[in-house]
């Protein structure tokens, strides 16, 4: 296939929208739907998808998105059995893997999820790889970045917000929308999110693999390798510190999640990218 440019709308048509739906536990899917108490409109929620695509497409213009259609097949299947329980039914949660040798995952306002073959490569079962898509899929859940820079869409009483400067067509409003997804980008690729978001976001991803029966323990095991990786790595944009991987273990204990027995789907995950790295 020839390689070309990718665009948001190439992106929509590429990205698989297969789902799997595995065994549930309603306590854990009940309590990680706490946010979705949050007061969000209509406006809000398109604004809030129309920002993650402008997003996600600059993180196509660094990094090209892999042609291997059964490796984004499978992680699709993945990601979207960890986002049914997720409690965003309006998001359409798309999972795409990066042309990449790094290790590192993105995500995008609106259900953009990105994941490098270098941080496949590093995983040993199908549950890690549900622990760090799980990981995206609650910064989207939890609005992270939503909230830091106030991405809102109309009100009633006003025509500020983001939905004006989405539909604006003077030069102002245009410069003033991609200045807020230049902000975006810096969280993704420089200055990393706040670490209470980082830690929110394991919180949630644990509650996540086990509403979807995977071993929750899964997110510890990768976060201790890529700590430890990360060390010699030539790529370190966000590595896992200390401090959030003792966070990661005392998260498991609390929850009493540190000793269950789920899946880790260790022989479909080999299966599943043999050859694809």
């Amino acid at each position: 296939m020839k390689k070309t440019l990718f665009t948001t709308s190439a992106l929509l048509l590429m990205l698989h929208t297969s789902a799997t739906v595995f065994a549930e536990d309603e306590d854990f899917r009940k309590r990680s739907h706490h946010h979705a108490s949050d007061l969000v409109t209509e406006s809000d929620i398109q604004t809030e998808i129309k920002f993650g695509r402008d997003v996600a497409a600059r993180i196509l213009g660094k990094y090209p998105l892999s042609l291997d259609s059964d490796l984004t097949r499978y992680v699709n299947l993945v990601g979207k059995s960890i986002a049914q329980q997720a409690g965003r039914p309006e998001l359409v949660f798309r999972f795409a893997v990066l042309e990449a040798d790094f290790v590192n995952a993105y995500s995008a306002p609106g259900g953009y999820v990105f994941i490098s073959k270098g941080a496949i490569k590093k995983m040993q079962d199908e549950s890690e790889l549900a622990a760090a898509l799980a990981h995206e899929v609650a910064h989207i859940t939890q609005r992270h970045i939503v909230k830091e820079f106030k991405i809102k869409g109309k009100d009633d009483s006003s025509t500020s917000g983001l939905t004006k400067l989405i539909g604006g067509s003077q030069d102002a409003a245009r410069v003033a929308f991609n200045q807020a997804v230049d902000s975006a980008m810096k969280v993704l690729f420089e200055r990393g999110y706040k670490h209470e978001d980082e830690i929110n976001a394991d919180q949630e991803a644990i509650l996540l693999l086990a509403a979807s029966s995977y071993d929750p323990t899964a997110l510890q095991r990768y976060l201790e390798r890529i700590h430890k990786s990360s060390k010699t790595s030539s790529h370190k944009t966000h590595p896992p510190s200390t401090k959030r991987v003792n966070a990661v273990a005392t998260l498991l204990r609390e929850e009493g999640l540190d000793k269950v027995k789920y899946t880790t789907a260790k022989e479909r995950f080999t299966t599943s990218v043999k050859g694809k790295l």
